[in-house]
């Protein structure tokens, strides 16, 4: 049957692909007994269903780059992690040592440079001894078709690419052929050698000449000498049976193959050949580092990829972004200084044991812009629950470490504080601010109108009681003081400068409530390292960030990172901020009596939770900020106190940020400061500042409770009450005294505090010869220190 026009094949297109069959014939089972059938009498209708299949593939082979290894270094260009999913380095041909080259030559095509794309000489040897055993197609194969196979492999995305790319049929070798042919049409021989090198498995996970150099032999594939190249010459034909870590004395007799093989191909002398046989392998095998466990910066390195991978513009899916590092060949340039690094290392294993119910975070980052230096923890990274081993990197917010982070206290106040001073409020405004107070939650604003729920909440400090201003109130941590600012600020400009900071809010309900300024969130030490940067940096916040430059295998720069950075608050507001916070550094102050100053000018702020779950001290000088947080977990990794137990060895009666987050705090910013700058906080400049409107205190004493209330109300003010009692307030008790008193100045939108006659001062018995001393002492009480 003569086929349509639209079906036949033109004579010369036919007779194009009579050389493609003459090569192919004898992968055809065209040879039998050793003697090849005449071509001609495959001719016909056989020649036209392989030339018809030949015309079916592609006209060339689609070699994409290879996997490679991706390197990520500290901020002086030193490697601390390796990421692949192939260990490969590619390395050019003049990359490779000459003896190399010979010897994978002499063993695998030692016609490579005389032939085309098929020897055929030693195909048709191969197939008579594979006629011979049962027809397996095996051997026989050039350099260049054995690189096709290798692209082939290497480029399958499913288990039928690979079944297609690997199976013993004559048609795999016909497709392998016809790439071949292409490949030698369009590439020289050195390219296919040098794509070959850097291809091919030489076992023990080690693909490519460069990476096997040094894997086996701790060399560069440039320093290969003999004895080296001849044994990775003889892996390339089974990497597995022949792998000189698993089966020495194999991969030693398959080496001398080699051996022979170049002194019978004149390549080498007999004499050279029998010396180098007499040695032993001369292996020097090195570990491959792969991922983030293997870092000399566990914890930074997955935070690295973490944020890498949700860089969009690396791929446009997770997954290819994970791909990318993983077999990109990137070179990733970070933010992290290692010296950095092993100081708060060292601080954070001396202070919290792996095995300890705590965990315990440091994370250090640069004001002004954002670059983060170190993050340490006190799990190491791994899956061994007796090595008390995690995955969970609780140094980060949790869409980069999968961990909630702890309550952060009193350090949430400096977010308070800022936004009191953004609004005029001055520092020497004074409040009276007893042991506890009641204040009903609808007394504070939130963003949209005021908190809905009208029940009382009794907010106690930990000791002591006083007349505070923003400088005493913050230095000392005085919770009844900042509940009393906070009904001033309200709470929407807190929570969004905090958010603005770069703290993690995204549940307003529950987290913009009247204890915000106590720690209402849970947060990492990054992002509470990046917030107080913001104040370090006079004002000006940077977005946290670990990577500065990503460039290709090729040096090609991919992407480079820029700080990214906003003036959030003035210069006067942090600067103002600083000077507070110096205070808790100097004579006086919770960090100074417990040893945490340095001998460069620092600030710091301390937090502890309620029941002592979790405390904190954040530090910094204007080049450094260091967050330091402890937090109490039990074995079944459910918040607990630190209170009664042994951290670090170290027995707790009571935690306290100054005490116990605190020296871990030093121990490594105690290092650090050697190498920081000897550089002063800004004195703090309000001239031609707009101050916060203030009211006038209308008479309420002699009034109900209710009453007195409402008055205020109408005035625009809030109310807190005195209440050193667990029993709530009863509205009808008589109000005997407010602060501030009446007609008296006091913001306007703040608050007054009202002493109830329960709560009033007893007077002194009356005995002959004096009495003691009646009242409160206005000496200075405070917060969780």
């Amino acid at each position: 049957m003569v086929p349509p026009p639209s079906e036949r094949r033109s004579a010369p297109k036919v007779l194009s692909h009579l050389g493609v069959m003459a090569l192919v014939a004898a992968l055809m089972g065209l040879v039998a007994a050793g003697l090849a059938i005449p071509l001609a009498g495959a001719l016909g209708v056989g020649a036209q269903q392989v030339a018809k299949s030949v015309d079916n593939l592609p006209a060339e082979l689609q070699a994409s780059a290879l996997p490679q290894k991706t390197f990520i270094y500290d901020s002086h260009d030193n490697v601390i992690a390796t990421l692949y999913d192939e260990n490969r380095i590619n390395v050019s041909l003049d990359q490779v040592s000459r003896t190399m080259v010979k010897a994978i030559v002499a063993i695998e095509d030692y016609r490579f440079y005389q032939h085309g794309a098929l020897d055929l000489k030693g195909t048709l040897r191969a197939m008579i001894t594979n006629q011979a055993n049962n027809g397996v197609v095996q051997g026989g194969s050039s350099i260049t078709q054995q690189m096709v196979k290798m692209t082939l492999v290497n480029q399958a995305k499913t288990k039928k690419e690979r079944a297609a790319a690997t199976d013993d049929t004559y048609a795999r070798k016909i497709r392998e052929l016809r790439y071949a042919i292409a490949v030698e049409q369009q590439h020289s021989k050195d390219w296919i050698l040098e794509r070959y090198l850097n291809i091919a498995y030489f076992g023990d996970g080690a693909y490519g000449v460069q990476a096997a150099a040094q894997h086996y032999f701790n060399v560069n594939a440039k320093d290969l000498d003999l004895r080296q190249s001849a044994l990775l010459a003889g892996l390339v034909k089974n990497p597995t049976g022949y792998d000189p870590t698993d089966y020495p004395e194999r991969a030693r007799e398959r080496r001398d193959v080699v051996l022979d093989r170049m002194a019978q191909l004149n390549v080498i002398s007999p004499q050279r050949a029998a010396k180098v046989e007499k040695q032993g392998l001369g292996l020097d095998v090195q570990r491959s580092d792969n991922g983030c466990i293997d870092s000399t910066a566990p914890w930074f390195c997955e935070y690295v990829v973490r944020w890498l991978e949700q860089d969009k513009s690396l791929g446009k899916t997770a997954k290819d972004r994970r791909q990318l590092l993983l077999s990109g060949g990137l070179k990733i340039h970070t933010t992290i200084d290692l010296r950095y690094q092993k100081a708060a290392d060292n601080s954070v294993a001396a202070h919290v044991h792996p095995g300890d119910q705590a965990i315990g975070g440091l994370a250090m980052v640069e004001p002004g812009t954002g670059q983060v230096r170190a993050l340490a923890q006190s799990r190491p990274m791994g899956r061994e629950k007796a090595r008390h081993e995690t995955f969970l990197n609780y140094t980060v917010p949790y869409r980069y470490g999968d961990a909630r982070g702890f309550q952060p206290g009193s350090t949430f106040k400096a977010f308070v504080l800022a936004s009191a001073l953004e609004q005029g409020i001055p520092l020497s405004y004074a409040l009276k601010s007893p042991n506890q107070v009641d204040i009903n939650q609808n007394e504070w604003q939130t963003c949209k109108g005021p908190y809905d729920n009208p029940a009382p909440w009794q907010i106690h400090n930990s000791t002591g009681e006083g007349t505070f201003d923003l400088t005493t109130g913050t230095r000392e941590s005085v919770n009844t003081f900042y509940a009393q600012l906070e009904l001033a600020t309200g709470l929407c400009e807190p929570y969004r400068l905090a958010r603005q900071m770069g703290i993690h809010l995204d549940s307003p309900k529950s987290e913009m409530t009247p204890s915000f300024t106590l720690g209402a969130a849970d947060v990492s030490p990054l992002e509470m390292a990046g917030a107080y940067a913001t104040f370090a940096a006079r004002g000006m916040h940077c977005e946290t960030y670990p990577v500065t430059v990503i460039d290709d295998a090729d040096g090609n720069q991919v992407k480079k990172y820029s700080p990214k950075c906003k003036q959030l608050i003035s210069e006067s507001t942090a600067d103002a901020i600083n000077g507070v916070l110096r205070g808790v550094q100097e004579p006086g102050g919770f960090g100074y009596s417990y040893g945490l100053n340095l001998d460069k000018p620092s600030a710091g702020k301390t937090g502890t939770t309620t029941g002592n779950m979790a405390v904190w001290f954040v530090g910094y000088t204007p080049e450094l900020v260091t967050a330091s947080g402890i937090a109490g977990v039990n074995p079944a990794g459910q918040p607990r106190t630190l209170n009664g137990q042994y951290v670090g060895g170290t027995y707790i009666d009571e935690a306290f940020g100054s005490k116990t987050a605190g020296p871990m705090w030093k121990g490594a910013m105690g290092v650090i400061q050697q190498w920081l700058a000897a550089k002063n906080f800004t004195p703090p400049n309000f001239s031609g500042r707009k101050l916060h409107p203030m009211t006038t205190v209308p008479s309420v004493t002699g009034m109900s409770l209710a009453s007195a209330t409402a008055v205020l109300h109408s005035a625009g003010l809030k109310v807190a009450v005195v209440n050193n009692s667990t029993i709530p307030i009863s509205t009808s008790e008589t109000v005997v005294s407010s602060f501030p008193t009446a007609g008296s100045s006091v913001l306007a939108g703040g608050s007054v505090l009202l002493t109830p006659s329960s709560q009033a001062p007893k007077a002194p018995p009356k005995h002959g010869g004096g009495g003691n001393g009646g009242g409160h002492g206005g000496g200075h009480g405070g917060g969780r220190h």
